[in-house]
């Protein structure tokens, strides 16, 4: 490959608390100055993944501690109030403004681009976003890839109507392949063997999601999709073409866990297997 036509390219898979090994993986690339053309983050790989281009190291986990029993941050008291499992007012105003500001200044002017994926209520289809301006139309389009369907309302933002990215493309390797990045590194939140299988509970969510039926189809067939991604990452880890970081084993958190020792825990493990990987992840970046 010619040195001047390479483009290096993030992936960041989501996984609600998963995101967290993520987050762990991120911080150790800020702190040794690990550096890309190009981000795309998928749900949490995009909420968390943001302060890897805002270049604040730690944030995540600090305000994923202090909120973590806090039912403004992921509870069903939230779901019945609000409507979302994740109050709206809070996690993406009251946070990011004024408790744990996030620094624009610093992520627009940080060269990387930086896009996210949400999926399209009517066709069930992915949306890419590049954020490349500040406020909270931009904290909408950050929502709407995190939106989890059934305890989420949909975003309406820039006329799409939007709920979570990972419905519809999980881990977005193929799209930013597509649009020129041939230099990918994959952060992935599940380990080598697992395999996604059917959701449970499809008659149930048929009859939740009747007013969305093309999210209940991508619902409905997202193991297929996930697994074929699995696949294809796997196929282009052997072959060289990508990098690929994953758990070494199964993180066994909750989708919204709690317990402050199991958020610390699934950070660090992030933080651990990426210094391990430190120096072979350089010589992929950096090899001609």
């Amino acid at each position: 490959m010619n040195e001047k036509t390479k483009k290096t390219g993030l992936v960041c898979e989501g996984g609600a608390m998963r995101g967290l090994f993520t987050a762990g993986v991120l911080d150790v690339f800020l702190e040794n100055d690990i550096s890309f053309d190009g981000m795309v983050g998928v749900s949490a790989g995009a909420t968390f993944g943001c302060n890897y281009k805002s270049r604040q190291i730690g944030r995540t986990i600090r305000y994923s501690l202090q909120f973590a029993n806090d039912k403004r941050f992921g509870s069903f008291e939230s779901l019945i109030k609000t409507g979302d499992l994740f109050d709206v007012e809070f996690c993406y105003h009251t946070l990011p403004n004024e408790i744990f500001p996030f620094d624009w200044d610093t992520f627009l002017d940080n060269p990387m681009k930086f896009y996210l994926v949400a999926t399209d209520v009517k066709t069930g289809k992915p949306v890419y976003h590049e954020i490349k301006d500040r406020g909270d139309n931009e904290l909408e389009w950050m929502r709407a890839s995190a939106s989890m369907p059934l305890v989420s309302k949909p975003v309406h933002v820039d006329g799409y109507e939007l709920l979570d990215g990972g419905i519809s493309n999980s881990i977005p390797l193929e799209f930013f392949e597509h649009i020129g990045y041939n230099r990918n590194v994959v952060i992935l939140t599940q380990d080598s063997d697992y395999r996604k299988p059917a959701m449970k509970g499809l008659p149930a969510a048929k009859l939740l999601l009747k007013k969305q039926p093309a999210i209940y189809t991508a619902m409905e067939q997202r193991h297929i999709m996930y697994n074929a991604q699995l696949d294809y990452i796997n196929k282009r880890e052997q072959s060289g073409e990508i990098f690929v970081i994953r758990p070494p084993k199964p993180l066994d958190i909750k989708r919204t866990e709690h317990d402050t020792d199991e958020l610390e825990r699934v950070y660090k493990l992030g933080r651990s297997t990426a210094t391990e990987a430190l120096s072979d992840i350089k010589d992929f970046l950096n090899k001609p």
